[in-house]
């Protein structure tokens, strides 16, 4: 009875001392476990990452794409409000079935035509989602002047208890992300985004899964993504690695590749 009773008053400090907390230093405190959740100090030194599996895309809700993806990751020195990451995803067992290559100058996709710079509201939505990405976050731009985190307080979500914090940049983005309070890592993100041909707002939500320990930090193995209530993406990974001493060339045109013209 006094091992109960004691416990009991313990979980009674606790939840005193978290309900004199303010958003913001709530929304800070479930940041902080956040990270320690994904690594802690291996997730903030994190320099790239490798990732293999099965890419899907769809269309209305029906599959419209499938690819064995391999995604290769390197992480720069952070600049604020801009990305500082490089990214390529390259298609097929062999990766000889094109490539789509991601810079902090631009982006192209690459076939055996040559390669094309991607358009420009496509590269400026790529540049949005990876600010508002809170993987990107955690380990890119927690440092940022003007960065804020907001608690709203706690709620299920997928029969699970969750915190719900706001992410905000200096530049006014925000991001909602939703924090299993069970394991501390993010579960599920949401956004909004105008959609420049109907002048209205696109409902950006990523939901993130199987999380497994690589190297002494946790990954998502499993990410979704709908757009207005409609998925549009998933990656199924086989494989995770990190640290991996990525070469230089990975993220850059070949010097003899056939620059196209730009898409429409």
């Amino acid at each position: 009875m006094r091992k109960w009773f004691s416990i009991g008053v313990l979980l009674c400090a606790v939840t005193g001392v978290r309900a004199a907390e303010t958003h913001e230093e709530r929304g800070k405190r479930v940041i902080r476990e956040a990270v320690e959740a994904l690594g802690g100090e291996a997730f903030l030194h994190m320099q790239d990452r490798v990732e293999s599996g099965r890419a899907y895309s769809f269309y209305r809700d029906q599959i419209s794409g499938l690819s064995i993806a391999t995604i290769y990751t390197r992480y720069l020195p952070p600049v604020p409000g801009k990305i500082a990451v490089r990214e390529r995803e390259a298609y097929g067992k062999d990766q000889k079935s094109g490539a789509t290559l991601f810079t902090e100058e631009g982006a192209w996709e690459i076939t055996f035509r040559g390669a094309r710079p991607m358009d420009d509201q496509r590269y400026e939505n790529y540049q949005d989602s990876t600010l508002r990405d809170v993987l990107y976050i955690l380990r890119q731009r927690l440092n940022e002047p003007g960065m804020e985190f907001y608690s709203q307080g706690s709620d299920i979500f997928d029969n699970e208890p969750v915190e719900i914090v706001d992410i905000t940049d200096a530049e006014g983005r925000t991001v909602t992300v939703y924090f299993s309070q069970i394991t501390k890592l993010p579960v599920r993100q949401v956004f909004k985004r105008r959609n420049p041909d109907y002048k209205d707002f696109d409902q950006e939500v990523t939901l993130y899964a199987k999380y497994r320990d690589v190297g002494g930090v946790k990954w998502p193995w499993t990410i979704q993504r709908n757009r207005n209530g409609d998925k549009i993406y998933e990656m199924y990974s086989d494989s995770v690695e990190i640290n991996q001493d990525l070469k230089g060339y990975l993220f850059s045109l070949p010097n003899d590749v056939k620059v196209l013209p730009r898409g429409k």
